[in-house]
Order: C-alpha cells, then sequence, then structure tokens
C-alpha cells in the first residue's frame, strides 16, 4: 500500500494532496536567442501538473550565473513572461510550482559568461569536471572547465542581490515559490565545501564563514518573498565536480540547524549515493547516517531525491526519513506518475538520448494513461 505517500501535507502556504514532488530536471531545451521558456517547455510541465510540486529545471539567476548551453533563465523580461505561460498552464490544472534559482560559479566556460570573461568562483583552482557548451556553429558540445577567477567582496554582494531579483522575478513570474539551488558542485556548494573553498576571508576557513554564503542568500530571498515560499536544496557528501568536505556531518548540520531560524516551504537533500546523475553503488555507511543526522537537525519539512520507486518511498515516509519524495528520471518518462504510482501501474522507460537538448522527442511524446 502506499497510503503515506499518498497523503496530503502543508508545505509553506500550500496544502498539498500527496507527496511525489517532480523534481528539478535540466532539459536543455529554452528558446534561443535569450534562454526564453517556450511553448513547448509549456506543454511540458504541464503535463506533469499532477506531481504534488513541481520544482523547475535549474534556472540562471544571471547571465554569468549559466554554464550550460540552452538552459533558461530568470532575469529579463523574456523570461519572466514565458516562465509566467509555464506557472499559469500548471496551475491551470490545479498544480503547484517552484521554480529553482540557480549560479552555476565555476562551472561554467567563456562562452557564456558576460563579456567572454573566465567563471567566478569561490577559489581559482582547477575544476574536474565538464560542461555542455555552444561550438561556433551554435551546436551543444562537451568542453572543458577553465580555471575560474576568485569572487571578490563587491562580487559576492553582487550576486546576493542578483538571487534575491530573480527570486522576485520568480513571483512575477507567478511561480509559488523559489528553491535556492545550494548543491551539485555548483556555486552556493562550492562555497560550502572544504575542496572548493580555500579563501581566507568571512567567506572561507570555518564552516561558519563557508556557509555564510547560503545563508545570506537565503536571508535576502526570504525578505525578497517570504520564507514559507522558499525552500533550499544541499547535496551532503556530494562528489560532483570536484565537491568534498572535511567535516561533512559538522558542516551540513550546522547549515540545517542554521536553517531553522526561518520558516522556510522545506529542505530538499539528495541522498549521496547520487553522484550528478549517476548512481554511486559503493554504499557508505556515512550516507544513511548523515540524512538521518539532518532530519533531526532540520525542524521543518523534508523533501529526498535519489533514485527512489514506489516502494522505497512509501517506506522513507512511513518510517519518517523524509515527508516528501522527489522524483526525476520516472517523471521524464511518466507525466503521470502519480497515478502510476498509486496504481503501481509499469513505468514507461526513459530514453536517456534525449534527456539534454533535441526538440519534442522525448520531451512531450512521453503517453500517459488513458
Amino acid at each position: 500500500m502506499s497510503h503515506h505517500l499518498f497523503s496530503p501535507i502543508k508545505l509553506g502556504q500550500l496544502n498539498l494532496d500527496h507527496r511525489v514532488a517532480m523534481a528539478p530536471l535540466t532539459r536543455s531545451r529554452a528558446g534561443q536567442p535569450g534562454n526564453v521558456p517556450t511553448s513547448m517547455n509549456v506543454e511540458y510541465y504541464r503535463q506533469r501538473a499532477s506531481a504534488a510540486l513541481i520544482i523547475t529545471e535549474a534556472t540562471q539567476i544571471s547571465q554569468q550565473g549559466q554554464g550550460y548551453a540552452w538552459t533558461p533563465g530568470i532575469h529579463s523580461d523574456a523570461q519572466i513572461h514565458g516562465w509566467k505561460a509555464v506557472s499559469d498552464a500548471v496551475h491551470a490544472e490545479g498544480g503547484r510550482i517552484f521554480l529553482q534559482l540557480w549560479h552555476v560559479g565555476r562551472v561554467s566556460h567563456p562562452v557564456f559568461q558576460p563579456n567572454g570573461g573566465l567563471p567566478v568562483a569561490p577559489t581559482a583552482q582547477p575544476v574536474p569536471g565538464k560542461t555542455f557548451i555552444l561550438n561556433e556553429q551554435g551546436e551543444g558540445v562537451w568542453g572543458d572547465v577553465p580555471v575560474p577567477q576568485e569572487l571578490d567582496i563587491p562580487g559576492i554582494e553582487a550576486i546576493v542581490s542578483d538571487f534575491r531579483k530573480a527570486a522576485r522575478n520568480a513571483l512575477l513570474a507567478g511561480m509559488d515559490g523559489v528553491e535556492i539551488h545550494a548543491g551539485n558542485g555548483y556555486l552556493l556548494d562550492q562555497f560550502i565545501n572544504s575542496a572548493s573553498n580555500q579563501r581566507s576571508d568571512r567567506y572561507g576557513g570555518s564552516i561558519e564563514n563557508r556557509a555564510r554564503l547560503l545563508l545570506e542568500v537565503v536571508q535576502a530571498v526570504t525578505e525578497e518573498v517570504g520564507a514559507e515560499r522558499v525552500a533550499v536544496r544541499l547535496t551532503p557528501m556530494g562528489r560532483f565536480m570536484g565537491m568534498g568536505d572535511d567535516t561533512p556531518e559538522q558542516t551540513f548540520g550546522y547549515i540545517a540547524s542554521r536553517l531553522n531560524q526561518w520558516n522556510l516551504a522545506y529542505l530538499h537533500l539528495v541522498e549521496p549515493m547520487m553522484v550528478g546523475t549517476v548512481l554511486d553503488e559503493s554504499n557508505d555507511p556515512r550516507w544513511d547516517a548523515i540524512i538521518k543526522q539532518l532530519r533531526a537537525d532540520f525542524h521543518g519539512v523534508l523533501m529526498l531525491a535519489g533514485g527512489y520507486t514506489a516502494e522505497t518511498a512509501e517506506r522513507a515516509i512511513a518510517q519518517g526519513r523524509a515527508d516528501v519524495i522527489a522524483f526525476g528520471r520516472p517523471f521524464i518518462a511518466n507525466p503521470d506518475l502519480p497515478a502510476r504510482l498509486r496504481g503501481r501501474t509499469e513505468l514507461n522507460p526513459a530514453d536517456g538520448n534525449s534527456f539534454f537538448g533535441g526538440d519534442a522527442k522525448g520531451y512531450i511524446d512521453y503517453p500517459a494513461l488513458a
């Protein structure tokens, strides 16, 4: 039975009918020029409006915040209008939707940066990994990430301001709230993790200093739109894009505890077995322990993501491990995923070849149940 997964829950100001959320999923299909949501993007989200809550694909807060080809933004009037069409369509179907606010930090390339500059980071050090860039023909190709430039204090303050403006823009676009992306090796995560932050000023060194930028962003965004419309996503013990922390239990425990000072909509954690989009089978016992620790440290609604099935999601909620479960790939291939999970119906398989970039194929053509 899945009666826990399909029980109602209050999340911020929203009363949700069930607990199957749609995880944020980069699909690289924003309209060009301008990284603007299109009618095809509207249809994609509309089809998936039966989720308890949709969290949109990661959406850059500024041009500096972009790191991948064809990802949408929330910093221009055209982008706001594009996202308004999305939120209107989701709301017309009875759905709820939060926009995920994103700054990639060092995981970028001069092709995306203002004036072709270097990407920004807490520390100027080499970055393991590649990003999806545009070549001179306008085609998407995987490219190496250059050594970034270290942010100065005015640069950091400008980014906090950009998060604030992006949250305001998200509400202008009709969103029910925003999720601050502080995981997966992107900017806020780069400041949090000791492996990527070698600063000696107030944004580096101690756990308190490395968490400072995230907490300043949360303060700015909650001031702008209200804490009940704000969530945070973290990837504790994440290893994607060169992340790593010397004392993750203490670092993320401190952050989870500090987030209690705001009455946030929820905290969203990715299970540590997920590295980017890949499942790590090595199964370190610390991974399970840190999720349980953060569950205790954070006093609000907890959302978990990372390879869940109907059975494991039901168990997680029944046992109190989480309050809401976010599903990623299953939602790509099954626009009506909640109905399929409730009815234990077979799921459509997802076509990995069409995850990033492309057209309607593998995007809005997956069949729903009759």
